[in-house]
């Protein structure tokens, strides 16, 4: 174990949300919602004003809706969110040559890369507050909260204690009493099944699992999560900042506006997916061997099939092969509202022979045009960027019924006003962001994972 806390954990505040108020002033003060916008979507996250209303990552839009009326509900500006992510990582480091990001609103600093020994709290304190500054410079007035500690476990729960804009740093020495008064499921992989059995055995608090011994959380829990469970559970987490993570797995998945029962439109869907997958890798120069179909049901159960091939491939016709295989093996019941199909296992080479030509010719994979979406991806987005020759810049309030409103502002603005024109106005423009991948399509999820 470290001797100082010179582990960073970097937090930026409702990233998505705050960087919509950011371009947005008239929502500055004000509840917003990033996430899908339409009956299915989920939010992807929450301004702090909307999370007093109790609306949260991961809630359905239309709870959220329920719970918080007045909220700006906006869809994802995915290219805009990761230029100021790229802005802030670029901050990072140029403090640490390891920087380890987790997504594009989180990562794990290690000072220790950068020279920096025996550092004190007040040393590490000050160093959060002169990166929080810096990042708030480069990102226009995001604020980040930042943990530190002698492990990447301490780091990560003390930069959710002061949130948001806030800095916690644990003394070395101390991490075992720092643990101790919280809830057991702030230990990573305690999830709700975990934390039922562990409460069946009176253990509610780290403190709890502190007094059992490694012995006896193993009957209770299993060997495999057990012995890990019982190191972090006194903070000895020796897992070092990796500044490379590893792609893990890539997958498509779409939320559909009504549940689906027809299983070839569903086996349409899949073989679509994995066309998409199959690009990505090859985008990314990779292969995998594990395919893996995750559906979703019309009551909110999550089911997941997997197959490992004999090795790896990024061939269309081999994951859509076996994704249909796996979705002829799911239950259908009373409906699909969410598909997925996803690669893992990676490799950066192929097993070109895994089926041969004869196989594929007897089992092609045919892309159908499906039915059209009844969600609107040709025509307007609430929090859209778009441009008028006489108005400048603005952003989408709505659309419907043949109209679309804008608000005209932008970051470097006051609160603008607001103008309705029609939908098919040629001088109302949208604006593209640089960046944006060509493959990316409206209400499709594109997962490259590192977790």
């Amino acid at each position: 174990m470290r001797g100082d806390p010179s582990v960073l954990h970097v937090d930026l505040d409702a990233f998505f949300a705050a960087v919509e108020q950011r371009d947005k002033p008239s929502l500055r003060g004000k509840p917003v919602v990033v996430g899908g916008i339409g009956v299915r979507g989920v939010v992807s996250t929450a301004s702090y004003e909307a999370r007093k209303y109790g609306v949260r990552s991961a809630m359905s839009t239309a709870e959220a809706r329920s719970r918080c009326p007045h909220a700006a509900y906006l869809s994802p500006r995915f290219e805009v969110y990761r230029q100021s992510s790229r802005a802030v990582m670029a901050e990072m480091r140029a403090l640490s040559p390891l920087v380890e990001p987790l997504s594009l609103d989180e990562a794990f600093i290690d000072l220790a890369a950068s020279g920096l020994r025996g550092l004190t709290v007040d040393d590490v304190e000050a160093i959060a507050r002169d990166l929080k500054e810096s990042i708030r410079k480069v990102s226009g007035g995001l604020t980040a909260s930042v943990g530190a500690g002698t492990s990447k476990l301490i780091a990560k729960i003390a930069s959710d204690l002061d949130k948001p804009d806030g800095v916690v740093v644990v003394p070395a020495g101390t991490e075992a009493d720092f643990l101790a008064p919280m809830q057991v499921t702030v230990i990573p992989g305690v999830g709700p099944a975990t934390a039922q059995r562990l409460s069946m055995a009176g253990v509610r608090t780290v403190a709890d699992l502190q007094q059992l011994d490694e012995d006896e959380l193993v009957r209770q829990i299993g060997s495999a999560h057990g012995t890990s469970l019982h190191r972090l559970a006194v903070a000895a987490d020796d897992r070092p900042v990796v500044s490379d993570r590893e792609t893990k797995s890539v997958s498509v998945e779409d939320t559909f506006e009504t549940d689906i029962i027809d299983r070839s439109l569903l086996v349409a869907i899949a073989d679509r997916m994995s066309l998409r997958v199959s690009e990505r890798l090859r985008k990314a120069q990779l292969s995998g061997r594990t395919v893996t179909v995750k559906t979703r049901m019309h009551d909110f159960t999550t089911h997941t099939r997997s197959s490992t091939l004999a090795g790896p491939t990024d061939d269309s016709r081999v994951i859509a092969r076996v994704a249909r295989r796996l979705l002829e093996e799911s239950e259908v019941g009373g409906g699909i509202r969410l598909l997925g199909v996803g690669v893992s296992s990676l490799a950066d080479w192929i097993q070109d022979d895994l089926f041969t030509d004869d196989e594929h010719a007897e089992n092609p994979i045919e892309v159908v045009e499906l039915p059209a979406r009844p969600r609107d991806q040709v025509g307007f987005h609430p929090g859209q960027d778009v441009a008028h020759p006489d108005h400048g810049r603005g952003w989408v309030w709505g659309s419907g019924r043949g109209r679309v409103t804008v608000r005209f502002e932008t970051a470097d603005t006051p609160p603008g006003p607001v103008r309705t024109f029609a939908i098919d106005d040629p001088a109302l423009t949208k604006v593209r962001i640089s960046g944006v991948d060509a493959d990316e399509e409206p209400g499709t999820d594109q997962n490259v994972s590192n977790e």
